[in-house]
């Protein structure tokens, strides 16, 4: 399956800042990544960071415009399970307090299940219990807050599903992704979890079928993965366009864990 994306970012800034984007694809087939304040290109700089590829840029006073392009080829092995990303994966961190929500785990979920039963069962209960509403959720919120208000948006619907598998003692992190299907069209968060030792991804939302997902870049938490970090200044955000598309028809829904190239 042939995917293409594409993303484009404007913000504004009084004076030197330095950016920081995720927004590039993890294996593309091909690329192209054009900076542009007030019409002049801006030099990046990608810099790897775990399995992310990270493009760092220097901002100068004016308007500047990312826009991004790939192809990419799903085809591909999946991706095992080191020592070191599981080690990783098993930790309660910023948005994904594991720790605060063993008592909760264990009392909703059998442990016993085989393990891709169990990522299915989280899953599906962090659907079941949550309602999506665009808006409802704070730039802070840890995976507790958003168990406790009943709602929130991907990357909400993502830490509670990281937080609860962690609490299982199942390695999880959340994965940002282009999402074919996905409606309206943005920058896509969803679970991926150790499934005998391959990283599979599950996606409580439901919005768009795991199996045409594109893998930007993984991590611990939203923490890791924003798609655009400021930082050495200010900057406002303007605008931001994403597109996704499939050379053929998108697969059906899924629910069970799929394993991301």
């Amino acid at each position: 399956m042939r995917t293409d994306v594409a993303a484009s970012l404007t913000v504004s800034s009084p004076g030197p800042a330095t950016a920081f984007l995720q927004v590039a694809v993890a294996s593309p087939v091909t690329e192209l990544l054009t900076v542009l304040c007030d019409g002049q290109p801006l030099a990046t700089e990608e810099v790897a960071v775990g399995e992310a590829r990270v493009h760092r840029v220097e901002l100068r006073a004016g308007t500047t415009t990312v826009a991004y392009s790939a192809s990419v080829d799903r085809a591909g092995p999946p991706r095992p399970v080191t020592p070191a990303a599981e080690a990783e994966a098993l930790r309660p961190s910023r948005y994904c307090p594991s720790d605060q929500l063993e008592g909760y785990a264990a009392a909703e979920f059998d442990r016993d299940l085989p393990r891709a039963d169990l990522v299915t069962a989280v899953a599906d209960r962090v659907h079941d219990r949550l309602r999506y509403v665009p808006g409802a959720s704070r730039p802070v919120d840890t995976a507790v807050d958003t168990l406790l208000l009943g709602q929130g948006v991907c990357r909400d619907y993502a830490h509670l599903t990281v937080a609860l598998l962690r609490a299982l003692e199942v390695p999880a992190r959340l994965v940002a992704v282009y999402a074919p299907g996905l409606d309206p069209m943005d920058f896509h968060a969803v679970a991926e979890a150790d499934v005998d030792g391959t990283w599979c991804a599950v996606d409580a939302t439901r919005l768009a079928p795991v199996g045409s997902l594109v893998r930007i870049c993984s991590g611990r938490d939203a923490a890791d993965t924003a798609f655009l970090t400021l930082l050495g200044g200010i900057a406002r955000f303007e605008s931001m366009t994403v597109t996704a598309t499939v050379d053929r028809d998108l697969p059906g829904p899924g629910t069970a864990p799929f394993p991301l190239p």
